[in-house]
């Protein structure tokens, strides 16, 4: 019993690393704490007196983890990932990082970043992920993708021209980035269209991840452009009251809470002082799944005016949800 708490001790030592690694190759947080627990079986039915790097043994069996579920995803034919899939988003307050995410947060990978490994086929994004985010040396990656080290090299160098070519540009400053949510969030709880307009870029494209279908009809959609993206956000203005400003994946984000249940969480990418990108999760099974911290109260604003709040109330009821 004292030797399987000791194997048990020194495996969690590494279980935020390893939760780090599955989660960007699978892009979901459930599926990455499956493989991580898969890790953590193979490695108590293994001689851990054998294993002289653990660190790097378990970061192999998650990959191999990881690579047998991506392939069993493209055996079932599954399409989960369609234009308007959006990750798991991984959410923490604007306050200090909770000790217990600071390895996850760790060369922080954002939704859009995501999104562009989802279209990667399952090696590649083994091999890119293991190396160039965890440093992994290929001949260490060959075993796990069934290829040469040559052939895993080229791999990761081909996931990395497709990474580059579609990842969009981003800006790296958080007070920047929050002063630019705050408009936007300031002009949707005021109903300002102008000033919508004014921080989205004309060619925004607006992620909107529902899940399953809502009565019938699709709520899950992709929008493009700025005054279609701005419509939007004035249809859903009255929950711009619920908000609270988080970080989501790194980057500065949005949470719709009323009364601390979650109803979406919006990421965004900001370039050149105008959100770009926005990605949003409002699949209720998905929100009930997030952990999520302690947030502190709502964002201080002015309620809605009655008649506008009647008026979408009506809408939302018809429309099965608010997106933002």
């Amino acid at each position: 019993m004292r030797d399987t708490e000791l194997l048990a001790d020194r495996f969690e030592e590494h279980r935020g690393r390893l939760r780090a690694v599955a989660y960007r190759m699978l892009g979901s947080l459930a599926e990455a704490e499956d493989a991580v627990q898969e890790a953590w079986l193979k490695l108590s039915r293994s001689d851990a007196d054998e294993i002289d790097n653990l660190g790097g043994w378990l970061t192999t069996v998650v990959g191999r983890v990881c690579l047998d579920m991506l392939r069993s995803r493209t055996r079932r034919h599954e399409e989960p990932l369609d234009d308007t899939f959006v990750p798991d988003p991984v959410i923490r307050p604007l306050t200090q990082i909770d000790p217990e995410q600071e390895v996850l947060q760790a060369d922080s990978v954002g939704l859009a970043l995501l999104v562009v490994l989802e279209t990667l086929e399952p090696a590649e994004r083994i091999a890119f992920v293991l190396h160039d985010m965890f440093a992994v040396p290929f001949d260490d990656i060959a075993p796990v993708v069934e290829r040469s080290s040559a052939a895993t090299r080229q791999l990761a160098s081909r996931a990395r021209r497709r990474v580059k070519g579609a990842t969009p540009t981003s800006e790296p400053d958080l007070g920047r980035q929050r002063q630019v949510l705050d408009a936007f969030m300031a002009a949707s709880r005021a109903g300002d269209f102008e000033a919508l307009l004014a921080v989205l870029d004309p060619d925004i494209v607006l992620r909107v991840d529902s899940g399953p279908l809502v009565g019938g009809a699709a709520a899950s959609k992709v929008v493009r452009g700025a005054k279609p993206v701005a419509e939007q956000a004035m249809l859903f203005r009255e929950f711009a009251r619920y908000a609270r400003l988080v970080y989501v994946n790194g980057a500065v984000g949005v949470l719709n809470a009323p009364e601390g249940q979650p109803q979406s969480v919006l990421g965004v990418t900001i370039a050149g002082g105008r959100i770009t990108e926005m990605y949003i999760l409002a699949d209720p099974e998905r929100l009930a799944g997030l952990d999520l911290p302690d947030l502190g109260p709502v964002l201080s604003s002015p309620p809605a005016p009655r008649r506008p709040a009647r008026t979408l109330g009506a809408r939302r009821h018809r429309t099965g949800g608010s997106a933002t």
